[in-house]
């Protein structure tokens, strides 16, 4: 037998799946041959080679991903360990970062990523619950903002630390802090005066957040710190009304996200000049019907989308969006549920054939509505309603007489055809429309003779199977 040490790494994959994982794991593996099999297409195989003590440095390095507790449970590691104190320094960040997403991680990997160059590394350490007080405190004096970032986001922190990362000179660190739910509120209060506008609004969106420190921030320069400020339900009717006369459109807007405002600010709304406050607006639960079928004519888009997005709309708004300019609107009105007459017959008329397809295939158009249909201009449509369940003997005779070969072949499918129309598409000029017919499940002994001896053998060919079949 062949052992893994006379293996030429080159010609490893002609080993068997059987001989794979033989080699991986036999004593005497190489070096050579376990960097060979760490590329291997086996799981098996390349787990084996992340457990073997044999595999080089750079091998583990790249398996730990994937594989790190079997390179923690590799027997070489202690000797690697002795021999190359810092070596998960070579390991790439996704290796060290997945050592230290294991439940239990020796103390001499904490430390080794404590160290470690990639800044990853260290975020990945700085979000591990458990760590000792000691690490917590060298990460939060880390020189990247993004792991000072972790160290502020961890559940558990000491009031020392809270007060150094409330002072960070990162903003993004700050802005952690301020989201604390254990945050004193001393330290509240100087983050309610940061220098930047996010750390302040991150402050606004406090559920705990006091009243004087609502009338700071409604003094606030920045429109987001006042936007977030407005979306609160806890605001004193006079903030509220402050913010809901701000010269910011989008300030109003958030103004208008509150539970419950007076009746005359809804109104107002409505003749705001920016479109984000009537969509603001439009999204209202207690917006009245009237000013929801104004909307539905609004002339801005956006606001014609956010009365699109209601599902308790009044016919007035539906029939209005039935005739919006976007095309994509009215095809989601032609397929909702339940629309009235009123609006099915605007649907009817539309100049684009997409939406008249769509109608054709609804169960509940009704067979009027259908024949109407059936004399579309446009052949996609026509040979939409032959799909429908039931469009009535009279439609179903005008689409198989129709000048489309394409309808009169859906025509010719439709289970409700009857008898004298089978007749008559077994003649078509179109083979097709032959085909089909000849295809259908039930046939009358004659028709079926008569499509055996067609012209065209794949409608001979039809025939006999629908046949054997039936």
């Amino acid at each position: 037998m062949t052992t893994p040490s006379e293996l030429d790494p080159r010609t490893l994959t002609s080993l068997g799946p059987d001989g794979a994982p033989e080699a991986a794991a036999h004593p005497r593996a190489t070096a050579a041959v376990l960097s060979g099999l760490s590329a291997h297409p086996d799981l098996r195989v390349r787990a084996a080679v992340a457990r073997h003590p044999n595999a080089p440095l750079e091998v583990l390095g790249a398996l730990a991903a994937a594989f790190p507790q079997e390179v923690l449970d590799n027997p070489g590691l202690p000797l690697l360990r002795l021999a190359r104190p810092g070596f998960l320094n070579v390991f790439p960040g996704e290796g060290v970062t997945a050592l230290l997403s294991l439940p239990t991680v020796p103390e001499w990997v904490l430390d080794a990523a404590l160290r470690h160059e990639d800044y990853s590394v260290r975020t990945a350490l700085a979000s591990r619950p458990g760590l000792s007080e000691a690490r917590v405190s060298a990460l939060a004096g880390d020189a990247g903002w993004q792991i000072r970032e972790a160290v502020a986001r961890r559940e558990a922190l000491s009031p020392a630390l809270i007060r150094q990362l409330a002072a960070d000179d990162d903003y993004d660190v700050r802005k952690a802090v301020a989201a604390r739910a254990d945050l004193p509120g001393d330290i509240l209060r100087t983050l309610v005066e940061d220098s930047h506008g996010l750390v302040r609004a991150s402050v606004a969106r406090r559920l705990d957040l006091p009243l004087d420190c609502m009338l700071t921030l409604a003094a606030d320069g920045d429109t987001d710190v006042l936007a977030t400020l407005a979306r609160r339900i806890d605001l004193p009717y006079n903030v509220r009304e402050w913010l809901a006369g701000s010269d910011e459109p989008s300030v109003r807007a958030a103004a208008l996200q509150g539970w419950k405002v007076p009746a005359g600010w809804l109104e107002r709304a409505r003749n705001d000049a920016d479109p984000d406050v009537r969509a603001a607006l439009a999204r209202r639960p207690d917006t009245s019907v009237e000013l929801l079928e104004g909307l539905a004519h609004d002339e801005a888009e956006t606001v014609r989308r956010a009365v699109l997005e209601r599902d308790d709309l009044p016919e007035g708004a539906v029939l209005a969006l039935a005739r919006a300019p976007e095309q994509d609107i009215r095809l989601h009105v032609a397929s909702a549920d339940g629309l009235s007459g009123n609006v099915l017959d605007v649907l009817l008329t539309d100049a684009d054939p997409t939406i008249r397809t769509i109608l054709a295939v609804r169960p509940d158009l009704g067979a009027q509505r259908l024949a109407r249909l059936a004399g579309d201009d446009h052949a996609e449509v026509r040979r939409a309603v032959a799909y429908a369940a039931a469009p009535g003997a009279d439609t179903l005779t005008t689409l198989a007489q129709d000048a489309s070969i394409g309808v009169r072949r859906a025509a010719a499918v439709h289970p409700e055809l009857p008898g004298e129309l089978l007749e008559s598409l077994s003649n078509d000029p179109d083979a097709g429309v032959r085909l089909t017919v000849a295809g259908r499940a039930k046939l009358s002994p004659a028709l079926r003779a008569k499509l055996r001896q067609d012209t065209d053998p794949s409608v001979r060919a039809e025939a006999e199977r629908a046949r054997a079949d039936a």
